[in-house]
């Protein structure tokens, strides 16, 4: 390769010379620290050195425009779209810091295609590839800059938050795009400013008014929070404004104070800068501290080897030195170097043995910054680039056109290990750094890297961040400090709106009987699951308990024990029958039926045992049945022996016609079909709708109800309706049977044993009705026991007593002579 020379163009968005700030100079040593690095690495461009030239754009869109220009068509005289007698190998060209010189730029530089590399932020809202298809940017897209503010005020809890922008377009649309966004995650905007970039003249008055005002809304507020979004001079006038707040209006105005605890929310287009202006009026604006803990999101930064050491050697009395660095050393150390035919001034001479090391960060920091970081990148990706279209055309066709293809394919690790490469939008392929800025009374400060955000996904990117490593302000007595316009409403409340108010501000109310809620903030309160039941601070949901009557509690034991007992007796009353059988007065009114009715007895004490423990599905099905064929086969047995005695009495005659159906037959036939219609009744049931166990979630508030379910209530009830018809008329023949001359008539007895069981069943319903859970079973077994107990006492009690204390009536001779 033949040896050439070509060049880029470095536009700052400040003017160095005039506004001479001192801190934007490391841009210029980043630019020729890495044409130098590039240019003694033969590995990259061997045979090509790299040059560039620097033009200012005076923060004037005009100039910028001529500049622009003057760089392409340069010559004697200047004639745009010209160039005659001088040859510009222009490869590429950076520039600038803000958004306005950038679209300036490109507004040009895109008619031409030529490369432009904007090494400060550029809003989205101008980014069009498709107008702009020549422009780069070296830092990320900002879109993530706001996604990456939501994340930090969601993970910190800030839900009041104060929106800062500069008054421009770029100030317009940050807060266009960025107060929807916080709308959408639950954050409001406590308040709304745009801020101008410049403090203008006017009467001592008059600045202090506007300053109270502007003050007063940005640091009265309750917010603790605020996002700021500008540029350094938004930043010079805010930092202008808060130092007179703080020192210069409390000694004019006493009692007036504004306090300093905030946490500012930096963009990266913000940097501290120091001016001519600040010392003039010995403005320290970090001595008091006000931005002490505040929160940057900056161009991510690395150090490259050997950048500190470049600025370590720099002297400025060496003569191949560009003529930037005296002008930069007599503003950043007050000194002055004496010129030929120049009387000396009066402040101290500079010796060229200063250490810039010694220099506070707003005037000049020895790491490399992001944005000197992205002018580092920039050049090494043109230089990339570059190879890659000379290694694969002719010397002698290299346009700075021809880049584009090749800037979107170039990825490589710079010297930090960083990956550069561009996306499809020609955006740099990288994330922000979150970093902590810790002031310093000496009013300097240092920026502690305290989280990341990285892209990943087309809606937003991964957020990280380490608490322990931030240091906040000191007037905060909680930390992290907390920026709500409400107080949090606390478990077991909810947030109660005020109308006419922002969603934020709002009300706490207690929860409603049956609502809980078991966070902090809660929009509403919310029922707990089926299963669930509130606690009684209504912060918790717990687990209900299964309900049902359980043998082993004290109610569930008592009715067994009563069952249990009640079918002794009524086995002991059947084995005294049983023994004393041929005794007339167990022979009196069929035996049998004596026996069939002990038995259905016993049954239905011992069933009443089936209601008693977990319900299960066969359990289910035995207990209806079980109580209704054994009740009806109970009450059959008693309505057959009224009828037999009715019929006894009758058929005494000679030739009536009941005297052939007396005995046996008759009431068997009895006991017979009125059990089976009541089998049928049961069968029927069971076919169309049977019981199955259920769990009632609903009926009490603390427990679930373990249940039989009746599966058809009308079948529950025309079970207990046929029973109560058999009562009905076993009691109504009892009754008209009473006053029969028998021998030992039990007809007393029956009609007052049906009065009793009639009293017991027509209570039970309303009763069984208005009760819940195991205390409806409880109400059925009851039921069961009392009428089966007052069909044993009130018919076989008289019979005992005479068989057990008074056999001596138990005989044939006493039993006539009681019926003489």
């Amino acid at each position: 390769m033949n040896a050439g020379t070509v060049g880029f163009s470095l536009k700052t968005a400040r003017c160095f010379i005039c506004r001479v700030v001192t801190k934007f100079y490391q841009q210029i040593l980043a630019l020729a620290f890495a044409i130098d690095e590039i240019n003694e690495n033969s590995e990259i461009l061997p045979n090509i050195s790299l040059g560039f030239h620097i033009y200012d754009s005076y923060v004037d869109a005009r100039m910028t425009y001529r500049n622009t220009l003057d760089l392409l068509f340069h010559s004697s005289r200047f004639i745009p779209n010209y160039n005659c007698g001088f040859k510009n190998n222009l490869l590429g060209v950076i520039g600038g810091l803000d958004s306005d010189t950038s679209s300036s730029m490109a507004d040009i530089l895109g008619l031409y295609k030529i490369p432009q590399f904007s090494y400060g932020s550029f809003e989205p809202g101008k980014n069009d590839n498709s107008k702009l298809p020549s422009f780069y940017r070296m830092v990320p897209n900002e879109a993530l800059q706001y996604w990456g503010i939501v994340q930090l005020c969601l993970h910190f809890g800030w839900k009041w938050v104060g929106l800062l922008a500069m008054d421009n377009e770029a100030g317009e649309h940050f807060l266009q795009v960025l107060e929807p966004m916080l709308s959408q995650n639950g954050i409001c905007s406590a308040f709304t400013e745009r801020h101008k970039g410049q403090l203008h003249l006017m009467m001592v008055n008059e600045l202090i008014s506007e300053i109270m005002k502007d003050m007063s809304v940005l640091l009265e507020n309750k917010a603790n929070t605020i996002v700021f979004y500008g540029g350094m001079s938004n930043i010079l006038a805010l930092t202008t404004k808060l130092w007179f707040s703080r020192n210069v209006i409390p000694q004019i105005i006493p009692g007036y104070e504004i306090p300093a605890g905030k946490v500012w929310i930096m963009t990266v287009q913000t940097d501290f800068v120091s001016n001519a202006y600040f010392k003039m009026l010995n403005i320290q604006p970090f001595h008091d501290g006000v931005f002490h803990g505040a929160l940057f999101f900056s161009v991510h930064s690395n150090e490259p080897l050997g950048f500190t050491e470049f600025l370590q050697n720099i002297d400025p009395l060496e003569e191949k030195n560009n003529g930037f660095v005296k002008i930069f050393w007599e503003h950043a150390f007050s000194c002055s170097f004496p010129k030929l035919g120049v009387p000396p001034r009066s402040r101290r001479q500079c010796t060229g043995e200063e250490d810039l090391e010694s220099l506070p960060a707003p005037v000049f920091e020895m790491s490399m910054t992001g944005y000197s970081y992205g002018i580092y990148n920039a050049i090494y990706a043109v230089a990339h680039a570059f190879y890659l279209m000379y290694s694969s055309r002719s010397r002698l066709n290299m346009e700075p056109w021809l880049l584009h293809s090749f800037l979107l394919r170039v990825s490589f690790n710079n010297s930090c290990g960083d990956e550069i490469k561009f996306n499809k939008h020609g955006e740099l392929a990288a994330g922000f750094d979150i970093t902590n800025l810790i002031t310093f009374l000496n009013d300097s400060y240092v920026r502690v890297n305290v989280g990341r955000l990285d892209p990943e996904t087309a809606s937003g990117g991964k957020f990280t961040i380490n608490e322990d490593r931030i240091e906040w302000h000191e007037d905060f007595t909680q930390v992290p400090p907390l920026s709500v316009c409400s107080d949090q409403c606390q478990p077991g409340s909810s947030k109660k709106w005020k109308e006419g108010e922002k969603f934020c501000c709002y009300d706490c109310a207690p929860c409603a009987q049956g609502l809980v809620s078991n966070r902090r903030d809660m929009d509403y309160c919310v029922p707990c699951k089926e299963d669930h039941y509130p606690n009684e601070h209504q912060d918790q949901c717990l687990p209900k308990k299964p309900s049902f009557l359980s043998y082993t509690e004290c109610l569930g034991m008592t009715l067994a024990a009563l069952a249990l007992f009640l079918a002794a007796i009524t086995a002991l009353v059947l084995g005294i029958f049983i023994k004393q059988r041929d005794t007339p007065i167990v022979k009196a009114n069929n035996r049998s039926l004596t026996y069939v009715l002990l038995i259905s007895l016993l049954l239905c004490f011992l069933c009443s045992l089936l209601f008693i423990g977990e319900p299960q599905e066969m359990t289910c099905l035995l207990q209806q049945m079980v109580f209704g064929i054994t009740f009806s086969t109970a009450i059959s047995s008693v309505l057959a022996k009224t009828i037999t005695v009715v019929s006894a009495f009758t058929a005494s005659n000679p030739g009536h016609i009941f005297r052939k159906w007396v005995g046996k037959r008759l009431a068997h036939s009895i006991v017979f079909s009125c059990s089976l219609l009541q089998v049928g009744i049961c069968a029927f049931w069971l076919g169309i709708s049977p019981p199955f166990p259920e769990l009632d979630m609903n009926s009490l508030s603390e427990e679930i109800i373990v249940k039989c379910n009746e599966g058809s209530a009308s079948m529950f009830y025309f079970v207990l309706g046929y029973m109560g018809f058999l009562a009905s008329v076993s009691f109504s023949v009892a009754f008209l049977a009473r006053k029969l001359p028998d021998t030992f008539n039990e007809a007393k007895f029956i009609t007052f044993s049906m009065l009793v069981f009639g009293s017991v069943w027509l209570s039970f319903v309303p009763t069984y009705l208005s009760t819940k859970g195991k205390y409806m079973v409880t109400v059925e077994i009851f039921s069961i026991l009392a009428s089966s107990a007052g069909l044993l006492g009130c018919i076989f009690s008289p019979k005992c007593y005479i068989i057990i204390l008074r056999p001596d009536l138990n005989k044939r001779e006493q039993l006539r002579r009681r019926q003489r």
